[in-house]
């Protein structure tokens, strides 16, 4: 079921959804114009109006951090900055971010495998829908070219992180405290990688 609210001046769709096996009431902002309602089959429409009217500042600055991270088409995100693409002549994008990463990542990996004493069997980049980084059982590395959109201090984090997996393959304590030795702010880095997508 859809219905629509008002967000001051603003009208929105919301996307209302009765679920059996859902315990708790989930809403999400989706787009600019567009809401997500999950919640169980007692939760009714006015419920949901209820819990709208209630988180309307929360929605407000969802929807205000959506509007401010949407790119115009001939723009893209370069370590972390607005770049215009006719500028740079690109007409492939993930090929430039593939080229990027290449010249910039390499250099990165070999500084923190010396200072961390741990290193990666091979280094290969693809574009990833989830993942940022991934390391293989052969302790070989995986990197995501869309790195290239966020500040060099992000790189650097999933470079750790990826290369922490090399001696810890999980995210145990004992993985978290090598991460955290080699990164020590790396929830201020997790934070800025977030803000960006």
């Amino acid at each position: 079921m859809t219905f629509q609210f008002q967000v001051d001046s603003q009208v929105v769709t919301v996307n209302f959804l009765n679920k059996k096996h859902i315990k708790h009431c989930y809403l999400r902002v989706l787009d600019k114009d567009l809401l997500e309602i999950k919640a169980n089959i007692f939760f009714t429409q006015n419920d949901a109006k209820r819990l709208l009217n209630s988180k309307k500042e929360w929605i407000k600055k969802q929807i205000k951090s959506l509007e401010n991270k949407a790119l115009n088409e001939n723009e893209f995100l370069y370590l972390g900055q607005i770049k215009r693409q006719d500028a740079y002549k690109i007409s492939n994008l993930d090929k430039f971010y593939k080229d990027e990463i290449q010249k910039i990542l390499p250099s990165m990996v070999e500084k923190y495998s010396n200072i961390m004493k741990l290193y990666p069997t091979s280094i290969k980049y693809r574009k990833n829908k989830r993942t940022w980084g991934s390391c293989n059982h052969k302790n070989g590395l995986n990197f995501n070219i869309l790195l290239m959109k966020f500040p060099l201090e992000v790189m650097e984090y999933v470079v750790i992180h990826e290369l922490a997996h090399i001696k810890h393959k999980n995210h145990s304590s004992k993985f978290w405290g090598l991460v955290q030795k080699y990164c020590p702010d790396y929830k201020q880095r997790e934070n800025l990688l977030k803000s960006f997508l």
